[in-house]
């Protein structure tokens, strides 16, 4: 039983778990995540994050001291150059446990153990998902950004009114220029067809004129007629 005891030796002498932790650790910088035991992912917990934020000052100090941990020039490069950049702004906890199940051979619970910044997948939700907070009777703030969003929503709206209008007193202008050339074509057309009217009268009057014509002829040649007979 292992009452009272604080550390996990991991069924191993203090050598071997060294060597243990100091790999796994290494695997942890490079990929990012590795795939391992319950036990052995809250052991390596222990070791690696005093590691991380050792890292955070990059002095020749800190260097010697993590690679006297970690045995991998690689890795401290590596560590120093892309790890220590992107978990400079978190206080501990640099690392997650996710736990996968249960291995079949002897039904160990097995995990998976990765760095926090370097989860793309959880980081978005993360930055999706922002809530406020407020002290319940404290002051109500007001801040810039808000103020300036408003800003611009009412110059929006305001522009949004204006062309509206425009748009309406334009639609306005057209419609009474279009009433003004109809009333100007009326008169016009009128005047066409008055014209059109008295000529088509005048041929009517002159046909009936010869034929008075040719009623007073035939009247003279028949009283001539007469007379001669």
């Amino acid at each position: 039983m292992r009452h009272g005891k604080k550390v996990n030796h991991l069924s191993r002498k203090k050598g071997h778990r060294r060597s243990l932790l100091s790999n796994m650790a290494c695997s942890l910088i490079e990929h990012k995540s590795i795939n391992t035991t319950l036990a052995k992912a809250k052991a390596l917990r222990v070791y690696v994050e005093p590691l991380l934020t050792k890292s955070k000052t990059d002095s020749t100090h800190s260097r010697r001291t993590v690679f006297s941990y970690l045995q991998d020039k690689e890795v401290v490069a590596e560590l120093f150059r892309e790890v220590a950049p992107k978990i400079a702004s978190r206080n501990g906890g640099y690392t997650r446990i996710i736990r996968t199940g249960y291995r079949l051979g002897d039904n160990a619970e097995m995990c998976m153990i990765e760095l926090v910044d370097f989860n793309e997948v959880y980081t978005k939700e993360a930055k999706t998902k922002t809530t406020r907070r407020s002290r319940r009777g404290g002051k109500k703030t007001t801040n810039a950004e808000t103020l300036v969003e408003d800003a611009v929503v009412e110059e929006t709206v305001e522009t949004a009114a204006e062309t509206s209008e425009t748009k309406v007193a334009e639609a306005t202008a057209e419609t009474t220029e279009e009433t003004t050339a109809q009333a100007s074509e009326e008169p016009a057309a009128e005047a066409t067809e008055e014209p059109a009217a008295e000529a088509t009268e005048a041929p009517e009057v002159e046909a009936d004129q010869s034929s008075e014509e040719d009623s007073n002829g035939d009247d003279s040649s028949s009283d001539e007629d007469k007379k001669e007979a």
